[in-house]
């Protein structure tokens, strides 16, 4: 992990997203990117007219380097490489372009809560953020002091999930040498008994050689209540989840349970692409 994006309002859940991402960026040595999106109103200007000329742009971009170089004064981000990259609009494949663009290993984006992530983005970019990133997004809540990972649930139903997010899972428990708890949620709608369940949570880690991990088969109402649920038991420090690009991980959970899950875990959310 060496090039970090954080989107950014230069709100305070985005500044706790940097917070977070400036404690990474330190611990493994990686360069941050802040990318600050601006919704400029439109309604008054020429449609003809290029965005980047126009003076209500210009405005806009000046008072967010402003704000950059106020934000570059704060002491938690001395000694850390931090990019400075505006946007003159506010739509997803702003983001997706500039993780191509700057080869970005993780976003990091923070979450106001209950309202979900519209605090930062307009309509359901941010949703598309979680649902459909290529690379894993990790979703803050709240201000941390420290951010240490020793215990980090891995929910799934180990059948639909592509193996792949279950080693991308193992790569970042090994940056905090965390322990994973495999989460399966059974409900009385899709019921497995245990040992099947066992069994095939077994089979879906076989191929990838890590010990520091427990299979867990957990009874609720709901998948979502029973990942929280489980969470809130262990005191969990961080839940991961695979997302099924546009559909979500509607294979598993139902239809909204990625942002569902961001919008009312109260602790770190990380999600996997498929």
């Amino acid at each position: 992990m060496k090039r970090i994006l954080v989107p950014t309002d230069f709100s305070e859940q985005a500044e706790n997203a940097l917070k977070v991402a400036a404690m990474l960026a330190k611990k493994h040595d990686a360069e941050i990117y802040l990318l600050h999106m601006m919704e400029i109103p439109m309604q008054h200007i020429d449609p003809g007219a290029v965005k980047s000329d126009i003076p209500e742009t210009l405005f806009f971009m000046k008072l967010a380097h402003k704000k950059f170089e106020d934000l570059m004064e704060s002491d938690y981000l001395q000694d850390i490489t931090v990019h400075e990259t505006v946007k003159a609009d506010i739509t997803f494949n702003e983001i997706k372009e500039s993780v191509k663009e700057y080869e970005i290993d993780m976003i990091i984006m923070g979450s106001h809560g209950a309202s979900g992530l519209m605090e930062m983005f307009i309509g359901s970019n941010a949703e598309k953020v979680v649902r459909t990133s290529d690379v894993p997004v990790l979703v803050i809540k709240n201000e941390h002091s420290s951010f240490d990972i020793k215990n980090f649930v891995f929910a799934s139903d180990f059948k639909n999930d592509n193996k792949e997010t279950y080693k991308q899972a193992v790569e970042f428990a090994k940056l905090f040498d965390a322990k994973i708890h495999l989460l399966m949620v059974n409900t009385a709608n899709h019921f497995i008994t245990t040992y099947d369940a066992r069994t095939r949570i077994n089979d879906f880690i076989s191929s990838e050689v890590f010990d520091n991990f427990t299979t867990n088969v957990f009874n609720d109402v709901s998948v979502e209540s029973g990942i929280l649920n489980f969470s809130a038991e262990i005191d969990a420090d961080l839940i991961g989840i695979s997302t099924h690009g546009r559909q979500g991980i509607a294979h598993f959970f139902n239809h909204s349970i990625s942002e569902d899950l961001v919008n009312h875990a109260k602790r770190p959310v990380i999600t996997f692409k498929i």
